[in-house]
């Protein structure tokens, strides 16, 4: 194939140089002949001054009215079929699209949906998904792509789609396309966040506070279960499954992962298997946690109790578990049994795991000399949350443990908890009144000489930011049950 080689420029421009001059010299001359005869006509006619004035009110009135038209629709919108369309690169005009118009009260009807579908990995499967897709008037507002090592790709997308189209349409259309093992829930403005920005916000997280990990992975993945495996049990014992290697595992709907605190993290999400990118989201997190080491929030408050003494309320983990268990040693037996519902000599052994960030979050209340006096528990326990209090006999009925139980709730309701709960026993007034004094719906169930106290959080303000933490954008997390042994 051959290509033709255009003239140098400078040719061209020297072979019509003299035709211009000529057209530009006639010009000039046509232009002074029509200049001497309108001066002849106005100095040497009968009406030339008449002449004259007329033509200066025509170029003012003219000027006037051409001012006026200009502000008038100096703002109105060029027609749709005389606007100007972009140029390219070569000078051809591109194609303005076609602009739809959207129908009244179509963004305040529409649902947002979270849908996920696997398709083979060829030209023009995406295409046609779409296709299909804009088929029902469905806006397709994220696309992410995972692909799978033997081959085909999961693609999840987030979905604005009319209000009155049901969920069995879309996966219809979306089979009907060429997807298969199709899952699709609603969404909400939480999932508008791209996924770039919110796995950097949960990095964040996970940086300044080692109790947000297990709470950043149920956020990355949605509706899962997380289960923190200690390396052994409260007996001392290996514990079963806390043997992850350091790659971690992934078996389709399960990722087990090594903890940095010891042990092993358990992923499960039965309804839709994890992928190889999702695999290597949550890896990145937890190697995060791992070289960043053992940290909390060291934000404190100093509270004034009713008769002048100041009290210090702050996180606390393993590192407290020295002073912790001096707390105990002057607890009484009645004081502990109220807290850990067994034997009193086992309770020591409690402490290690419930200190730990992995299993929940803890507040403790310290003296102006910096005696450790009280502790609060905020436990993820699959799907609900647990909240326990432990006073110092001496430091009980000052008002630390509302105190601590109000700052417990609003980490659970910042967490997205749907409700709390205290196991306690019946006789314990002071758990039950401190828990009423929340002003949250109780429920109360008896089992047993055992009370528990379930909170709904439904009133309580979510969107708060809650002492001692950050925002969280998630539900909680399973742990390993404390007392399986008690």
């Amino acid at each position: 194939m051959t290509a033709r080689i255009p003239a140098p420029a400078h040719h061209s421009h020297h072979h019509h140089h003299w035709r211009r001059d000529v057209v530009e010299l006639a010009a000039l001359f046509c232009a002074v002949a029509v200049a001497d005869g309108i001066a002849n006509l106005v100095v040497h006619g009968p009406s030339g001054p008449v002449l004259l004035v007329a033509s200066a009110v025509a170029l003012l009135v003219t000027a006037a009215f051409h001012t006026w038209w200009a502000r008038r629709h100096s703002h109105a919108p060029p027609p749709a079929s005389t606007a100007p369309s972009d140029t390219g690169a070569a000078g051809a005009a591109a194609p303005t699209p076609a602009a739809s118009t959207p129908e009244p009260g179509a963004t305040a009807s529409a649902s947002l949906w979270r849908m996920r579908t696997t398709v083979r990995d060829e030209p023009g499967s995406l295409a046609a998904l779409c296709t299909a897709l804009a088929a029902h008037r469905v806006d397709i507002l994220t696309l992410q792509t995972h692909p799978l090592p033997e081959g085909g790709t999961v693609d999840e997308f987030l979905l604005r789609a009319p209000q009155q189209l049901p969920s069995a349409d879309l996966t219809r259309a979306v089979a009907t396309a060429g997807g298969k093992d199709t899952w699709i829930e609603r969404a909400d403005a939480h999932d508008l966040v791209d996924t770039p920005t919110r796995l950097l916000g949960l990095a964040t997280r996970t940086a300044l506070d080692a109790a947000e990990l297990p709470l950043a992975l149920r956020q990355l993945f949605g509706r899962c279960t997380i289960h923190s495996i200690p390396a052994t049990t409260l007996s001392g014992r290996p514990n079963l499954g806390a043997d992850a290697p350091v790659e971690g595992v992934l078996e389709a709907t399960v990722m087990r992962l090594r903890d940095p605190s010891g042990g092993a993290l358990t992923i499960e999400r039965p309804h839709l298997p994890f992928t190889p990118t999702e695999f290597a989201r949550a890896r990145a997190l937890v190697e995060l946690d791992a070289r960043l080491g053992p940290r909390i929030p060291r934000s404190q408050d100093v509270l004034t109790l009713p008769e002048g003494n100041e009290i210090t309320v702050r996180r606390a983990d393993r590192s407290d578990l020295p002073a912790a268990r001096a707390m105990h040693d002057r607890c009484s037996e009645r004081t502990l049994g109220l807290r850990y519902h067994g034997p009193v000599a086992d309770a020591d052994r409690y402490l290690d795991h419930l200190l730990s960030p992995r299993f929940g979050r803890t507040l403790a209340a310290t003296t102006a000399s910096g005696k450790l006096v009280a502790l609060g528990h905020l436990l993820w326990d699959g799907d609900e949350t647990e909240v326990a209090l432990l006073i110092e006999d001496d430091w009980q009925r000052r008002g630390i443990g509302s105190e601590l139980l109000r700052r417990l709730v609003a980490m659970a309701a910042e967490a997205r908890c749907d409700s709390v709960y205290a196991v306690t026993q019946s006789s314990n007034t002071g758990m039950v009144a401190a828990m009423r004094g929340l002003g949250l719906p109780l429920d109360y169930l008896v089992e047993e000489g055992t009370l528990v106290i379930t909170a709904r959080l439904d009133g309580a303000q979510a969107n708060t930011r809650a002492p001692y933490g950050l925002p969280v954008d998630g539900r909680p997390v399973g742990r390993q049950q404390a007392d399986s042994e008690r």
